[in-house]
């Protein structure tokens, strides 16, 4: 008589989504004239399995170089199950900022939302609703268009990817973002790119020049707006980035966000 087998039968993996989410409102350092941290304000993350969380921030001042009336952030997660999608927003507010009375803002507005549909490699982001509300620099408003059109081609990294090769428009932004002279060969997935929201920025104001999407103050230093990281399943946008030179010197972000998550058993 034949023996049974006695192996057990393979159990399957069971398929779950790994949610990721995170928010904070502002940070920064600085150097001179002393050594300071400002520790990250507001901050929310989303845990692996979904759900919501929410931080808040009120009347911030770091001696006289940075003060805001609000700060806060907002992350959830879960599934849909109309389309069966896991989907994740993430929001990162900052109002009545003031950096040394020479940036000003009543409101910074960044927001990522991802719908990933089942047994897809990436979720699509979009990044709809992320704004600058009364922006001004010494005083002038700034005002800065944001390119949403652009970016709605470009929800996924596999699409700006191929974008790269073939749009010329998302090339010239990505290829010498932060105007280095080293220019970004193709990338492959395991590559990343950085580029701006940012089509353009009106600012009439003797002095203070704009190249791409950064602002450079003398005696102040440069900012940066609406920066984008894209890589494989995620994207990061920083609504304002820092960087403080002259007697000042510091560094630093405001309303920045991240968001995707994975399947796990990964599908591609």
């Amino acid at each position: 008589m034949a023996l049974e087998s006695l192996e057990c039968p393979k159990a399957e993996i069971p398929r779950h989504f790994h949610y990721h989410a995170c928010a904070h409102a502002f940070s920064g350092r600085f150097t001179r004239p002393f050594e300071g941290q400002i520790h990250v304000q507001a901050a929310s993350a989303l845990p692996v399995t979904g759900g919501h969380g929410s931080a808040r921030v009120e009347n911030f001042q770091f001696h006289e170089f940075i003060s805001f009336k609000k700060g806060y952030t907002h992350v959830s997660g879960g599934y849909q199950d109309g389309d069966k999608s896991n989907n994740t927003l993430v929001t990162s507010v900052i109002e009545g900022l003031n950096m040394m009375d020479i940036l000003t803002a009543d409101r910074v507005v960044c927001r990522l939302y991802s719908k990933h549909p089942k047994d897809a490699p990436e979720g699509r982001i979009t990044m709809h609703g992320s704004k600058f509300e009364n922006l001004s620099i010494c005083g002038h408003p700034v005002k800065i268009d944001l390119d949403f059109a652009l970016f709605e081609e470009l929800q996924t990294f596999e699409l700006a990817r191929a974008a790269y090769k073939t749009n010329d428009k998302f090339k010239k932004i990505t290829q010498d973002p932060l105007q280095t002279g080293q220019i970004l060969p193709e990338q492959k997935c395991n590559g990343a790119f950085l580029c701006s929201l940012v089509s353009d920025i009106h600012l009439d104001y003797p002095g203070v020049n704009t190249s791409g999407h950064s602002i450079y103050v003398p005696g102040f230093g440069k900012v940066f707006f609406a920066e984008v990281f894209i890589s494989h399943g995620t994207r990061t946008l920083t609504m304002l980035r820092f960087e403080l030179g002259s007697t000042t010197s510091g560094s630093g972000s405001a309303s920045s966000a991240t968001t995707n998550g994975k399947q796990y058993p990964p599908t591609g």
